[in-house]
């Protein structure tokens, strides 16, 4: 049997993403365009009607969130695209998709911010945003692309965990991601690992829209193949239907903490990099991974024994992957394009272990790999 073809493309960090998103399945988009992220809204505007899909320019990002949860419901993989301030305005349609377990996935391109703030300058200012802007104890799946090549397989991976779990999976990337180019390699379709939702094996007048599974994943019909399904932002019964028994909305939320908690070996993702003597590590995602890999090379041909943990998942904080490098270094820095959102969960997980340092932007300029190469230097 022959090995299956690889395409080698020239493509940037945008452009991976929407061809991802279509080798996953994806078959509506909904969006508005912003900068940095609309070059993703601008592929799928031209690919999405070659496959048979659908892309929608919506007036806001509120409605195209909406859309998206619409498009879910009717049984189609669907996603959105943003940056921070349309990202602010998903919030309450994520929140109900969060609520109704409507699975779908929202990219965010990372700008300077609050507000308008710096439209066409890097930044990781959204990271808690991602997982606690909308309101409520939910669980949520966010994952961070670092190279093209992520761009690409981290966002099959983003709609196979959004479909296995039936939840709302975000993407951030950065304005440095998004506009690399890198030389990129993309499997045949046919090697593509795809994961659709689990489907009802019950009859329509038997089935129960939110019974889970013994993981606590329920089986999802689509809208219009003659399954009843009520859906709503309210807490709700296995029916859907809203509830205020203290007992059903015990089982509520933590079915909804169960079945990502089941989930944490595969939704939890890292990458090492010459960790295992490592005497002085750096934690690090997104663009400025790739500036924490060349420090690290550097500081080992200075002598400085330097490993990279690149997080490749944000939420569930990956923490029996982070607590290792805590362990065994001696002290590790935390660069980030923001004030620290991730060390802090960094230092959360860390029981004395080791040192914990900061190195932080947010003056709208990238990290290099000289700072980071001073800073292991010093420690």
């Amino acid at each position: 049997m022959s090995e299956p073809s690889i395409k080698r493309q020239l493509l940037q960090g945008n452009e991976a993403i929407a061809h991802g998103a279509l080798a996953a399945g994806c078959r509506f988009f909904a969006g508005y365009p912003i900068t940095p992220a609309s070059e993703i809204s601008e592929l799928l505007a031209a690919l999405l009607p070659r496959v048979g899909g659908t892309f929608i320019q919506m007036e806001d990002e509120i409605a195209s969130m909406g859309a998206v949860i619409g498009a879910s419901l009717a049984g189609v993989k669907a996603m959105t695209a943003t940056s921070g301030p349309g990202f602010s305005l998903m919030q309450e349609n994520l929140g109900y998709a969060c609520a109704a377990e409507v699975p779908c996935v929202v990219v965010d391109v990372m700008r300077g911010g609050p507000s308008t703030g710096l439209p066409t300058s890097p930044s990781q200012g959204d990271v808690q945003m991602a997982r606690w802007g909308t309101h409520g104890d939910h669980p949520i799946i966010v994952l961070a692309v670092s190279t093209v090549s992520d761009c690409f397989s981290l966002t099959v991976k983003a709609f196979n965990l959004s479909e296995q779990f039936r939840v709302p999976v975000i993407i951030l990337s950065d304005e440095i991601v998004a506009h690399t180019r890198e030389c990129v390699q993309l499997p045949d379709q046919a090697a593509i690992r795809i994961v659709n939702r689990l489907r009802p094996s019950v009859p329509p007048d038997w089935y129960k829209p939110y019974e889970g599974d013994n993981r606590g994943i329920p089986a999802m019909a689509a809208f219009g193949e003659g399954y009843r399904h009520h859906v709503t932002g309210l807490v709700h019964d296995e029916m859907g239907f809203p509830t205020e028994k203290p007992n059903e909305i015990l089982s509520f939320q933590q079915r909804l903490t169960q079945k990502i908690t089941w989930g944490f070996p595969e939704i939890m993702m890292t990458k090492g990099y010459l960790l295992e003597d490592a005497e002085i590590g750096i934690i690090a995602y997104g663009s400025v991974a790739r500036s924490a890999m060349r420090a690290v090379d550097e500081a080992r041909q200075q002598g400085v024994r330097a490993g990279l943990l690149q997080l490749l998942t944000l939420f569930p904080f990956p923490r029996s992957m982070v607590t290792p490098v805590l362990k065994h270094c001696r002290a590790v820095l935390v660069p980030e394009m923001n004030l620290g959102q991730i060390s802090r969960e960094v230092q959360r997980v860390n029981q004395n272990y080791c040192t914990v340092v900061k190195h932080n932007r947010v003056d709208g300029q990238f990290i290099t790999p000289d700072e980071l190469l001073a800073r292991l230097i010093k420690l």
